[in-house]
């Protein structure tokens, strides 16, 4: 019972990532796989309660160590996420939230929609994360393209496009971006991010602007939104928090 638990913990994340499971089925396993694991790690724990180490022999005290590594993602997941919202679209500008474009067709037809929801989610989204804003930088959005580019790849993303809302020209080459002009009216670089456990695929745009009222300065929105799923457990979130950390750092 125990081996299986731990099997089947180490087996749901690999079947995902290799298109056998679904992400539901994926998730369910799991779910299913700590019921032992859970049992053991609470007997275990008991034992130590009641006795010290002396209540434990080789073959339980092995148990209890591989019940705790087997279940110590998961946990920490669930913990870490207490209090975030069912919600997986999260954006730094909840009025005019940057919007996709090269993305789309990625997603397929299974993915989450990709619209924004509107007043509803974005009060949701305050409640939980005031802080989640967006950021302004000195420079001018030509001048902090391939600083975006570059902390957005330093995130492991998987940069799609870098383009231009305005007359001027940027791509994105693999290599870097190419310039015709360094003043931009928007920038716009999305990116698709993939989780370190399950490997679910996030979509990520950054949205580099001209900041109003503020010469030389530029403001910098992302949204970042699940493909599959209700709730992110704040992943999201996190990711948006982390880029901006990043950018700011970058740009000094």
């Amino acid at each position: 019972m125990l081996l299986a638990g731990t099997l089947a913990v180490a087996a749901a994340p690999l079947g995902h990532r290799t298109g056998l499971l679904p992400a539901g089925g994926a998730l369910g396993l799991v779910a299913v796989a700590l019921l032992p694991l859970l049992w053991v790690l609470a007997a275990g724990l008991l034992r130590l309660a009641r006795g010290g180490l002396e209540q434990l022999d080789l073959r339980n005290g092995a148990g209890l160590v591989l019940a705790a590594g087997a279940s110590a993602i998961p946990i920490a997941t669930v913990v870490l996420s207490i209090g975030a919202p069912a919600i997986h679209d999260i954006t730094t500008d909840t009025e005019d939230p940057p919007r996709f474009e090269a993305i789309v067709a990625a997603r397929g037809s299974a993915s989450n929609p990709i619209e924004y929801r509107g007043p509803a989610l974005a009060a949701t989204q305050r409640a939980a994360y005031p802080d989640i804003q967006p950021l302004i930088v000195a420079g001018n959005p030509g001048d902090l393209a391939d600083v975006a580019l570059a902390v957005a790849r330093e995130l492991g993303w998987q940069v799609v496009a870098a383009e231009p809302f305005g007359s001027e020209e940027i791509r994105d080459t693999g290599r870097g971006s190419r310039r015709a002009s360094e003043q931009y009216r928007d920038v716009v670089i999305e990116a698709t991010a993939t989780t370190f456990w399950f490997g679910f695929r996030d979509d990520v745009v950054v949205r580099l602007r001209s900041a109003d009222g503020v010469p030389g300065a530029t403001t910098v929105d992302v949204r970042s939104i699940s493909r599959v799923g209700i709730g992110d457990l704040g992943a999201n979130a996190a990711r948006i928090r982390e880029f901006l950390d990043r950018l700011e750092a970058a740009v000094g």
